[in-house]
């Protein structure tokens, strides 16, 4: 048995027609989805991108033990093990951060490729002149960033020469060489994630009379500073780019079926966490200044993901219930191909429930950004995880009134920051009802107070045994 695990980062769930999407085209992922198993509950654990790979690659409930940050020598990743058990594992990426060597996640693996250039990769030095898609100040690190993002793509002319097609091809061909042997292929596009800059006739799709501005990379911050017309640009940008995705991805998944590897081959699409555009008043995932940082509430367009999971031998369509979470797939994985998991695994492997076997395996699931770390102090209150069981959505931060000392962050970008409240008001905890609010836009924690008490007796609970120490532990026991 194989299994190919694809990640697109930063892919929100609603770009797909069997999650009630009806925007964006993605027929390639939409007819995928016909014989997959969908996962209606799906959430990302750890936020955002760095830590949700090292819950992938380590099955471990990262946000509860360190930040954004290399992977810890002594981990026991899901390469290893599949290596251990004489599985050819491979890596191809162009997902940068997690995959620098400094970072080195992908230790391990037998072969990997790291595509260059992505987001602010310093991988070319020419041309030192570039101009830049809009004003700077409408953009996120445009010196930092697009500077160096607009040179490594300056040679780029077709749309093969894209990250993610150079991606998709490279996992194909990779494919081709070595399908007669059992392997875990593990692929990671960084796309749609922004810069946003598919070729114009994906943007096309969905905006074919704009004529302004391309803020293709825009500053993380209140979308008050965009015209109308530039936001509903920014979405055009977005779902051109996942546009762009669904076409590659689907390239790689008729090499699959070529090679006649649907009847012994595990096949996962997910990705790391979504994305707001407009959203709650938002662009971003977080807000962000040149020197500091502020994590904001993961309410479902971002905290929802979409996971869909081919099982060969099924052929059908069918939608699960259980909550589920990026943590789940080491352990998920290892148990299809028969692999020991290993104790130092904290995820549960959905296997039982793609068999039949149970509903259900957890009773919330939990997407936060890191609470606890060595580097920390006190958590910072802005650092707030949304804690749902499906019905009732808490999003909950540490109860703290101030903090004394300073804490920093390299998220989202590998670039250092100093933590600090930019949002105005008091941070207290929310509350929503999901099945009559999926996008949470109605705050019922005054009237429904119980339900916020009984999702953060759960939550408590879930950090006493994830063995957070006392020194944080004591700033999330009262709501």
């Amino acid at each position: 048995m194989n299994v190919i695990l694809i990640i697109s980062d930063t892919f929100r769930r609603d770009n797909l027609t069997c999650y009630g999407g009806e925007r964006v085209h993605t027929p390639n992922l939409d007819r995928f989805a016909e014989t997959a198993f969908i996962f209606d509950r799906a959430y990302c654990m750890s936020f955002p991108t760095v830590p949700n790979r090292n819950d992938v690659l380590t099955g471990r409930y990262t946000f509860t033990y360190k930040p954004w940050a290399p992977i810890d020598a002594g981990e026991i990743t899901l390469p290893r093990c599949c290596g251990e058990a004489g599985i050819v594992t491979q890596l191809i990426v162009d997902t940068t951060h997690p995959f620098t060597p400094g970072f080195n996640y992908q230790r391990d693996f037998a072969g990997w490729e790291v595509l260059r250039g992505q987001e602010n990769d310093r991988w070319k030095t020419s041309p030192r002149e570039v101009t830049l898609p809009c004003a700077p100040q409408k953009l996120r690190s445009p010196e930092g960033t697009m500077v160096q993002y607009m040179r490594n793509i300056a040679d780029r002319k077709m749309e093969e020469d894209y990250f993610v097609a150079r991606t998709m091809a490279a996992a194909s061909d990779w494919l081709e060489r070595n399908y007669e042997h059992p392997f875990f292929l593990y692929v990671d596009t960084f796309d749609p994630h922004e810069p946003w800059d598919p070729p114009k006739y994906y943007v096309d799709l969905y905006d074919p009379e704009y004529d302004g501005e391309e803020v293709i990379y825009p500053l993380y911050d209140k979308c008050a500073f965009l015209t109308a017309a530039e936001l509903n640009h920014c979405r055009a940008l977005y779902a051109g780019e996942a546009t762009l995705v669904d076409r590659w991805i689907g390239k790689l998944l008729e090499r699959v079926e070529s090679l006649r590897l649907m009847s012994n081959t595990m096949i996962i699409f997910t990705t790391d966490h979504g994305f707001y555009i407009g959203e709650h008043g938002y662009i971003g995932k977080s807000l962000i200044t040149p020197q500091y940082h502020q994590a904001l509430p993961l309410y479902t367009e971002v905290a929802a993901i979409p996971l869909l999971v081919y099982l060969p031998g099924v052929g059908k369509s069918e939608h699960l219930q259980t909550l589920a979470q990026s943590v789940d797939m080491m352990p998920t994985i290892l148990d299809f191909m028969g692999v020991k998991i290993p104790e130092t695994v904290q995820g549960k492997s959905l296997m039982p429930v793609l068999e039949g076997k149970t509903a259900n395996i957890r009773e919330v699931a939990i997407s936060s950004p890191t609470i606890s770390a060595p580097n920390i102090q006190v958590p910072h209150p802005t650092s707030r995880s949304s804690i749902t069981n499906a019905e009732w959505m808490l999003i909950y931060g540490s109860q703290v009134d101030k903090i004394e000392a300073p804490e920093v962050t390299q998220m989202v970008d590998s670039m250092m920051r100093r933590m600090q409240t930019l949002e105005k008001g008091p941070i207290k905890p929310e509350l929503y009802h999901l099945p009559t609010d999926p996008n949470c836009n109605n705050n019922v924690i005054n009237q429904h107070f119980d339900e916020a008490q009984s999702l953060h007796a759960a939550y408590l609970q879930f950090l006493e045994s994830a063995q957070v120490p006392e020194k944080h532990l004591q700033f999330f026991r009262h709501i």
